[in-house]
């Protein structure tokens, strides 16, 4: 179980009692610790770790809005998601997560390819009914349904989740708000946890697609160890250190310019 996992838990705990329960030493809890609060999702006081979900950079996060983070980084996500295409090879189930980058992947698909696409957002699944591929039908769609979230354009279920666990696919396209060394791959909302949880569990290869701006930041929502991913498609500004990093952890690297 995770730090904040446990947190959202018990809500407050000291760092000893969460040092024992980790099996880690206080001083990694506290280093940890530092980076949480920056991020103002817990308070230290007198020892005791505090989850504060009220937060009001928690509330902002709770707005964000799909349609307005497309225009940010364009033309990296993009570029991503083009290249995220490239790596569909004829045959492959695929499965691809929320977000304004794994969109991207879907006009870029080779033409001459069979592919089982399977989808929990109503952008990713217009995007799919758009290819001209459906009519031939080279793309095979399969939707997990649910309750519609429309800052993020999912559609999230214990019955979807269900779904996406009957099925298996070859490679999983995924997205994450924060990327961290040792905290993991975080997003913003409770609701994508579970899919997210679902995609990582039923798929052979797993990829993230991420811009750079998000290596280093956490969000409150925690779904995977960094060590759960196998590749990594992102832009060119990544930094050295990461490269390094992800090299160390042999998990494959994608950079796009």
């Amino acid at each position: 179980m995770a730090f904040i996992d446990i947190l959202k838990i018990k809500n407050y705990i000291p760092i000893r009692d969460l040092a024992n329960m980790l099996k880690v030493s206080e001083m990694t809890i506290r280093r940890d610790l530092k980076i949480l609060e920056s991020q103002n999702i817990v308070k230290n006081i007198d020892g005791v770790i505090i989850y504060d979900p009220m937060d009001s950079s928690l509330r902002e996060e709770s707005q964000y809005d799909f349609n307005a983070e497309l225009d940010k980084q364009f033309k990296k996500k993009s570029n991503i998601g083009k290249y995220a295409a490239s790596l569909i090879e004829d045959g492959d189930i695929i499965m691809i997560d929320t977000g304004t980058t794994t969109q991207h992947i879907i006009s870029n698909i080779n033409p001459s390819i069979n592919i089982t696409a399977l989808s929990y957002n109503i952008n990713i699944l217009t995007e799919l009914r758009k290819n001209p591929n459906i009519k031939n039908p080279n793309i095979k769609i399969l939707f997990a349904g649910g309750y519609y979230y429309p800052n993020t354009q999912m559609f999230a279920s214990v019955q979807g989740v269900k779904f996406i666990e009957g099925i298996r696919a070859t490679k999983a396209f995924l997205s994450a708000a924060g990327v961290h060394e040792e905290l993991g791959l975080t997003c913003r909302n409770s609701y994508e946890v579970a899919t997210k949880k679902a995609v990582i569990n039923s798929s052979i290869k797993r990829i993230l697609l991420v811009d750079s701006t998000k290596f280093g930041v956490i969000r409150s929502e925690y779904f995977c160890d960094l060590d759960d991913i196998d590749e990594i498609v992102t832009d060119s500004k990544i930094s050295e250190e990461w490269k390094n990093l992800l090299k160390e952890k042999n998990i494959k690297l994608h950079i796009c310019n």
